[in-house]
């Protein structure tokens, strides 16, 4: 059984930075709307944290040794361009030791309206009997996450568990990610659960385009 945690179930200040991505009073402000993303990143790393591997560690005081458990995982934080960036950075300002991979991967759309997931762009080291955090802010259909993750294995190996992160997820990807990735090997983390999508995939009520409250409008 793959695990699941979805958390604003629980009274949690991530709520308020959820909250706020999701307002379109406040959106209007993209550095606001950047710094919301790295926070949930922040804390999202420290739940994800607590899944980690841990050994006790002698650590030096000017007044002696203090042992203390520290994480032994190797983590390989790996996110889909460009909505991740900052999401991205939040979960490094908590694993500042951790390696970071990169993907960029997009819908192209047919003239009927229905679209495939391209994978261009893949940039990651070794993550072979690591812990991967793949960082995707929104999981809509599942299938970009599914598609980042097979690339990534292709390039840097099979890690030993993947965490895959994401603020406002369809109960629709989620299914897919259970259907499709190894059930003892992964963990799906939510900030929250939304359960309708759009004709066209789009997470309701959701956030919008992330990519685009963050950075821009695309051409």
């Amino acid at each position: 059984m793959m695990e699941l945690h979805v958390l604003d179930r629980e009274n949690t200040v991530l709520n308020t930075f959820i909250a706020e991505l999701r307002d379109v009073n406040i959106q209007t402000d993209s550095m606001r709307f950047r710094r919301n993303l790295e926070r949930v990143g922040e804390v999202m790393a420290y739940e994800i944290s607590k899944k980690l591997e841990y050994a006790p560690t002698d650590v030096e005081t000017q007044l002696g040794e203090s042992q203390m458990l520290l994480p032994v995982s190797e983590v390989v934080i790996a996110t889909i361009l460009r909505a991740g960036i900052p999401y991205h950075q939040g979960f490094l300002n908590y694993f500042d030791r951790a390696q970071s991979g990169f993907v960029s991967a997009y819908r192209k759309y047919s003239k009927d309206g229905t679209f495939n997931i391209k994978v261009e762009y893949v940039q990651c080291g070794n993550i072979e009997g690591k812990t991967l955090i793949l960082a995707d802010p929104m999981l809509a259909t599942g299938s970009s996450a599914v598609l980042t993750y097979k690339a990534l294995i292709e390039k840097g190996g099979m890690p030993a568990h993947v965490h895959i992160a994401t603020i406002v997820a369809s109960e629709e990807g989620i299914d897919y990610v259970k259907k499709h990735m190894p059930k003892q090997k992964t963990t799906i983390w939510c900030g929250a659960v939304d359960q309708e999508l759009t004709v066209k995939s789009y997470i309701v009520p959701g956030i919008g385009d992330a990519g685009d409250l963050a950075y821009g409008e695309k051409s």
